[in-house]
């Protein structure tokens, strides 16, 4: 139960990164400027995909939604961290707090289907090609993207009720840039019991199976590269999953550092930068690899 002298938090403050004024200004101009290479090529990519006829397959239709999904992600914590570093306002409401994790969350998962979905879409191409029309149709590549939207908007209405029944003290302070959901639970000075039961609960039976279907589907994908003879064809046959898998590394390997390696809270300074990789990074160098791996 709270404390007597512990009043309900009706803001929380972002710490960020620092309070030296020389370094805020070289992080708010190279935060800046790789939002705005975000917001340029996956709206881009966007654009292209959906002008050029020759664009219109499975793959391409999939990679136009992650370039939505990245956008969103972005846009949901970098322009508050713009804002944060250039005008020094640390406070985020309580309901813009919830709003975050909420948003935050949906988009997250979502990230993770749709990465396992453009797995399965290179296993078909390279395992059984003859069968790809059929597996990969218009309408089940529809309905996979329309799964990993609802699945993460399960998520985040999960979660983000999760967090109302907690309670929060006025002076809470959270060490990273966005409202994170692991360290409000760990801030919070009410019974988490519940918020950890569902957050376990859909690391588990939502994030873990998106993990295993990339892993199994590289392990057939490289099974069957190694399998062909000519040296040209392992080489085409790797280059439509190139770009892929190294989003995919660059993606999980950030979430897996945050989330999944045991530490102490005093050695979490590398939160902040897996942070940064996997919600500012990732989503600008998304558009650059699949632009430069892909005719």
């Amino acid at each position: 139960m709270p404390g007597s002298n512990c009043t309900q938090a009706t803001e929380f403050s972002l710490v960020g990164f620092t309070e030296d004024p020389a370094i805020q200004g070289t992080l708010f101009l190279l935060f800046l400027l790789t939002y705005l290479v975000t917001i340029l090529g996956n709206l881009g990519m966007i654009t292209l995909i959906r002008a050029s006829p020759l664009l219109h397959s499975p793959m391409y239709y999939f990679l136009g939604n992650l370039a939505f999904v990245n956008l969103c992600t972005s846009t949901i914590t970098t322009p508050r961290m713009l804002v944060r570093v250039l005008l020094g306002k640390k406070g985020i409401t309580y309901a813009g707090c919830m709003a975050q994790v909420f948003t935050f969350d949906l988009f997250l998962l979502t990230e993770c289907f749709l990465l396992a979905t453009m797995a399965y879409d290179r296993y078909v191409a390279v395992c059984h090609p003859l069968l790809y029309p059929l597996a990969m149709s218009p309408e089940r590549c529809s309905r996979l993207v329309t799964g990993s939207y609802l699945l993460g908007l399960t998520n985040g209405v999960g979660q983000t009720v999760s967090m109302s029944s907690l309670f929060f003290c006025s002076s809470s302070a959270i060490d990273l840039f966005f409202c994170d959901i692991s360290l409000l639970i760990s801030l919070s000075a009410s019974d988490t019991t519940l918020s950890l039961v569902i957050l376990r609960t859909s690391s588990s039976l939502l994030g873990v199976p998106t993990v295993l279907v990339v892993l199994v589907s590289y392990v057939a994908i490289i099974s069957t590269i190694l399998s062909i003879s000519s040296a040209e064809c392992k080489r085409k046959a790797f280059s439509t999953c190139a770009s892929h898998l190294t989003t995919v590394s660059t993606f999980y390997g950030a979430l897996i550092f945050m989330y999944l390696i045991p530490r102490s809270d005093t050695s979490r300074g590398g939160d902040k930068w897996a942070a940064v990789l996997y919600t500012v990074v990732t989503p600008m160098l998304n558009p650059l690899i699949y632009s430069l791996r892909n005719q």
